[in-house]
Formats: C-alpha cells, structure tokens, sequence
C-alpha cells in the first residue's frame, strides 16, 4: 500500500452502516501508509485567522521571539528558535522555528499536580500581535475536536469501543504547534532542501489542516510520495504511541519535509499532535493480540515515553543529545 486515501468524518457520523463500515475500511488501508486525508467541517476562517497571525510573529525579530521561550517547557510550550529539534535519524537539527500552545487545566486539577512541567499556564504574544491568544485557542479547540472524531473511526477499527480514545484524551494532553520554514535560498547555500529530516511522531495521531506551501513527503516501501491533501481535507498520520497501543497493527508514520526545488519564500503548517493523558499507561490492546501477533511492547506510561522521545530528538534543555546551532 503506497498511496494515500479519502475518507469522510462528518458521513461516518451521519452514515448508515453501511457507509461507516466503508469508512472504517478506507481508513484502515490508507494507514498502512501511516497517513490518511480527512475531510471535515473545519471553519476555513479559523485557520486563516490563526495563520496570519502566526506569520506576523514570526515576521518579528529574534531578540522578541526569544521573550515567549518558556524555560523548563523542553519545546512544549511557547518559542523554539531554529535548529534546535534533532531527527533521531538523521543527527542533523530541523531548519525550522516553532510557536507551541495547549488548553490550560484548572491550577488544581491532579494531572496538574502530579505533572506539573507538562501541563503549564500558557503564554501568548498578545502584547506584540493582538488578538493571537484568541484565535490560537480557537484553532487548537477546533483541531482537538476533529482528532477526536478521528480516533473514533480508528477505534472502530480496532474493535474496542467507538468512545475509548475519548477516556484518554483531552484538550490540555494535545499540543498544537505552528511551524516556520524559512527560505531555502537563504538559509541553505548548500541545496539540500531539507527542512526538517526523517522522523516519526511521538502521539496517537496528528492532524495538519493545511499549509501555506507543498513540502511533507512520506515514506513508503515504494520511497517517498507527496502528502497533498485535497481541498476541505486534513491530512491525518500516526504516531509512535498510537504503533505502542496497537501492537504494530497500526505503524507509525514517517515522514519529513522538502523544499521543491523551485520553491520561492518561506512555508508555514500548523500541526497538532493528539497525546494520551500523562498517566495513561500505553499497553497493547487485547484486540491487537493474538497467537500470530503476540504482544511487542511492555507497558510504560505515557509521560515517560513522551519524556524519552523528546530527549531523543533534542528537546530538554538542560540535556541537549545535540548542540544548538547558531541560526
């Protein structure tokens, strides 16, 4: 399987039977790329609302951009600047700078307290781009509403309850981040065109509902496709713990970012990567076990194997794998 399918989340809900088992089996196929284009009922002015913003933030210079860094936050919340986020496969930092927020728990809620450098406050920069803070938490609410529905479908698939993911996500154990590829005529003389390598993702799924310019390829048995989603479709990838839950019935997708050759300016994406709850313990569902498939994975909770793959590529502060890069 090597290409990239359609499927529909607003018929699966109004769907017969029918329908729905189609959709089920649509998206099924369409992972053993990793990645499935789904189509849904995302207001088109939320995300160009969110874009525009984001784009006069990154328009500003370094010294205030680097004011919405959150120290501790290990690139989870607020600013990280350019090539910081190292590819395990790769070794060499992402030419990329990112914007990260979430929903905020109630200062007392015990996710909060027992993982109090995962779910902080979060911080906007409202003071030098008004009106950023409203339309990022609008964006990041109406994204986590579609992953959801999208782990319905999923769920469906694994046969377990249509709701399972619903008791293991929420809001605040999401993250959206916003995405800025510089030019490649500036920022790369030596023509690799490579603006962030070879990776998986740490999460269940991921969703980008559009970007400003072409760039995600994915990796196939096959080498590396285009990942272009259809007008009024989002495009949906898999991530490690979702590869952890399902036994590796479900891979992880791989994926990175290219510059066209001909590519002129910069590009940005807003992706949003959809995480268990901190203390969910990730362990292969029965129903992804069996005689032929016996369990791979041991049991490990989320927060840490969250923990483990952002050493990995690069993110704690106070335990670089990598030197930062002067941009």
């Amino acid at each position: 399987m090597d290409r990239i399918l359609e499927i529909d989340v607003v018929e699966f809900e109004r769907g017969d039977d029918a329908a729905r088992r189609a959709i089920v089996d649509g998206m099924r196929r369409s992972l053993e790329t990793g990645f499935v284009y789904a189509r849904h009922d995302l207001p088109a002015d939320v995300i160009d609302d969110a874009y525009a913003k984001l784009a006069t933030f990154f328009s500003l210079a370094t010294e205030v951009k680097d004011r919405y860094t959150v120290v501790g936050s290990n690139g989870q919340t607020g600013y990280t600047g350019m090539r910081v986020e190292t590819p395990v496969s790769v070794g060499e930092p992402d030419l990329k700078e990112m914007y990260n927020w979430s929903a905020e728990l109630p200062a007392g809620h015990p996710l909060r307290r027992k993982f109090p450098h995962r779910y902080r406050d979060q911080i906007f920069p409202e003071d030098v781009v008004p009106g950023i803070e409203a339309a990022l938490k609008l964006m990041h609410d109406r994204i986590f509403d579609l992953q959801s529905r999208v782990l319905r479908i999923i769920a469906v698939g694994l046969g377990v309850h249509e709701n399972y993911f619903d008791g293991i996500v929420l809001p605040a154990s999401a993250m959206t981040r916003a995405l800025h590829y510089p030019d490649m005529r500036e920022h790369d003389p030596e023509g690799t065109q490579v603006w962030a390598g070879e990776h998986a993702d740490i999460d269940l799924i991921t969703a980008l509902p559009r970007a400003t310019a072409r760039g995600l390829q994915v990796k196939t048995e096959d080498g590396w496709i285009d990942a272009v989603a259809p007008e009024g479709a989002a495009i949906i990838n898999t991530g490690k713990m979702l590869e952890h839950l399902t036994n590796g019935v479900i891979n992880r997708g791989i994926h990175r970012v290219v510059a066209d050759p001909d590519q002129v300016g910069d590009r940005y994406s807003v992706v949003q990567f959809c995480h268990p709850t901190a203390w969910t313990v990730l362990e292969p569902l029965s129903t992804c076990c069996t005689p032929e498939r016996p369990q791979r994975y041991a049991s490990i909770l989320t927060g840490d194997k969250h923990d483990e793959v952002l050493w990995e590529i690069n993110l704690f502060e106070d335990a670089r794998r990598v030197p930062v890069k002067a941009s």
